[in-house]
């Protein structure tokens, strides 16, 4: 069940003069993954498929996922008019698709599915906030800060299913350590670099991933603030079983900030020397 509607957004309070260019490029791409919560619903169901109470929460969660992406590319074709969220979209999926044939979780076990969903709603709910907090925009803050609350609540949702199915897989800490760490690695993945291309670059532009991934890293990174980094490592630690608040997570935090600032500047000098060297991906001009 939703906890809000498209339809509930203040659509009408939005100020174009409060629109920072930097963040649309964003909020288009995060639209396309957004958007794409069902393929990913299909997926868990397959890997859950003899417990339909997880099932139909995948389903209800997919639902949520799939109002973020209609709410987000809903406000970016009001910042930008003469972008087709559509269309957009309808690129990415032609060209990225999940393995919805698999039966069996990537992860090795159910409990590491959970843990890697734990991250990845950790992620989302760390950066819608930040992205709330870095405009000044009325209806994107709006949109943000209800998808963020969304993403905290699914991180729950995952995290109880997790606590589950850890009493009967019994994988270990260093195993979880793992899980978690490598699905935040994927952050940096196809999808992510593949969705803001789509998004944001011409589509007789030749697809970079090293530029595209490095362009959106750039922007979204220098939103981040040590607040949301804290929470998000709160929220890591207690999916994996460590204590979400002491000194083990308040040096953790303090890293992660610290690679975050080290990261969007590498980021930003990459796109900075693609373009001195001719390698740019050109955005899609508006109609």
């Amino acid at each position: 069940m939703k906890h809000w509607h498209i339809d509930q957004v203040a659509w009408n309070a939005f100020d174009p003069r409060k629109v920072d260019p930097a963040i649309v490029p964003l909020v288009k791409a995060a639209a396309m993954v957004e958007r794409n919560g069902d393929d990913y619903a299909t997926y868990l169901c397959n890997v859950f498929h003899d417990d339909p109470d997880f099932q139909q929460a995948a389903r209800n969660w997919a639902v949520e996922e799939v109002q973020h992406g209609e709410a987000l590319g809903r406000w970016a074709m009001l910042a930008d008019p003469g972008w087709d969220y559509m269309a957009a979209f309808n690129r990415f999926r032609e060209g990225y698709r999940i393995p919805l044939e698999a039966k069996e979780s990537v992860r090795g076990s159910r409990t590491g599915e959970l843990i890697a969903r734990c991250m990845v709603e950790t992620g989302t709910s760390s950066y819608y906030t930040s992205l709330k907090e870095g405009t000044e925009e009325p209806v994107l803050r709006e949109i943000c800060g209800l998808i963020a609350a969304d993403e905290y609540r699914h991180f729950k949702l995952f995290y109880d299913h997790m606590r589950r199915y850890l009493a009967r897989e019994q994988i270990t800490l260093f195993e979880r350590l793992r899980i978690a760490a490598g699905r935040i690695g994927e952050s940096e993945d196809d999808e992510l670099a593949y969705a803001y291309y789509c998004a944001n670059m011409a589509p007789n532009t030749p697809y970079n991933r090293k530029v595209a991934i490095a362009a959106y890293m750039a922007k979204a990174m220098s939103y981040y603030r040590y607040y949301t980094i804290e929470r998000g490592i709160g929220m890591i630690f207690k999916a994996v079983g460590l204590p979400p608040r002491g000194t083990l997570s308040e040096l953790a935090a303090r890293a992660a900030f610290r690679f975050i600032q080290f990261k969007q500047r590498r980021n930003q000098a990459l796109v900075e020397r693609a373009a001195a060297e001719g390698d740019t991906m050109p955005l899609a001009k508006a109609a």
